[in-house]
């Protein structure tokens, strides 16, 4: 049985690490909810784990360390252990890194992980694969502990973004340096400066990244972003009314076309998300396109607090009248100015425009 297997696995070997790696990212889709959760956490830190584990088993095979031992027989696997555990982690990226509105940065993490699924195409060949290997995994250290760290602490600002970089930046240089150490086959195949430079030049990349806003601060997400026409308070449940998006984009789901009557208000209702216990300051900073001088213009700045725990996220309301027509942006941001996402809209002062069939949707 166990060589029809192995027969099995060596035919089908390309497909089967492509499917373990969407395996585990279809199964963290499933599984886990919220990032503050006992089990999201206890689960990607075991992810994590036995990533480091699979790895190490799979560097070490080919030194024969495992011949005599009850992993001689499983040892040939450990490549699909790594894939299913990389695309379990490379999925809560999906699920708590960009549960946001703003498509510029889906857009962003999407690209990043075909490249991983393409590096992983090319796991067989062993002269490169382990600098592949080893950079997916501080990839996905450096996601992990940027989820975790704000969570424990209860604080989210750049300098815990930083920290937690360097704690895994930390942690997968001695990770590198042990199984460096244990392996020749390994030192043979890797030069230890090349892959440092590597692993040190991603850790530079997501930092640009997120110095330029194209990382939203995690853990916040904006989980539901809709530009209104009027928005009501009922106790604890809002009621609004938009015009839905007819064109059916799955990031958007109010109609880009806006048009009011001259002095009537526009509302941006917003939930976010937070973990639980911790509280920080957002603001909807109102940007209007100047066509003259061809740039965005800063017309307002309407903060409130946000309180973490619930599920459907935090919800709030800014609205502004007196609009200018044209196109608009309203960023939701930190008090440190980190935009979470970003709605848009174009407005038309027309009394006549038709608001076809408004929705009142209620947001309890």
């Amino acid at each position: 049985m166990r060589e029809k297997l192995k027969s099995f696995y060596e035919r089908h070997e390309r497909t089967a690490l492509i499917l373990f790696f969407v395996g585990g990212f279809i199964w963290d889709s499933l599984t886990l909810q919220r990032i503050d959760h006992l089990y999201s956490n206890f689960v990607l830190f075991t992810y994590l784990i036995c990533l480091m584990v699979s790895l190490y088993i799979f560097n070490l095979s080919d030194d024969g360390h495992w011949k005599g031992t009850f992993l001689e027989k499983y040892e040939e696997y450990a490549p699909l252990a790594v894939q299913f555990f990389l695309g379990g982690l490379c999925s809560a990226y999906v699920i708590f890194f960009f549960r946001s509105v703003s498509l510029t940065r889906t857009v962003i993490f999407f690209i990043l992980l075909v490249f991983l699924m393409i590096s992983n195409e090319l796991f067989k060949h062993r002269i490169s694969n382990k600098y592949l290997q080893f950079g997916a995994l501080f990839f996905v250290c450096f996601t992990f502990f940027t989820f975790i760290i704000p969570v424990f602490f209860g604080v989210i600002s750049t300098i815990i973004f930083i920290i937690s970089g360097l704690v895994a930046l930390g942690v997968t240089m001695l990770f590198i340096m042990f199984v460096y150490r244990k392996s020749p086959s390994t030192r043979h195949e890797v030069n230890l400066g090349k892959l440092s430079g590597i692993i040190i030049a991603i850790y530079f990349l997501i930092n640009v990244l997120y110095y330029f806003n194209m990382i939203p601060p995690v853990p916040l997400a904006l989980e539901t972003g809709i530009m209104a026409y009027n928005v009501e308070k009922n106790k604890d449940t809002y009621i609004v009314s938009y015009d839905p998006d007819k064109t059916y984009k799955i990031w958007r789901s109010y109609n880009h076309e806006m048009g009011i009557a001259s002095g009537e208000p526009i509302y941006a209702f917003t939930s976010i998300f937070a973990p639980t216990d911790l509280k920080v300051s957002v603001a909807h900073r109102w940007k209007w396109y100047d066509p003259e001088q061809e740039k965005w213009q800063i017309r307002d700045e309407i903060g409130y607090e946000v309180y973490g725990g619930r599920d459907g996220g935090y919800r709030g309301f800014t609205y502004k009248t007196n609009l200018q027509n044209g196109y608009w942006e309203i960023d939701v941001i930190t008090s440190e100015g980190l935009i979470i996402g970003t709605i848009d809209f174009r407005l038309t002062q027309d009394s006549s425009f038709a608001k076809e069939k408004i929705k009142r949707e209620e947001f309890n």
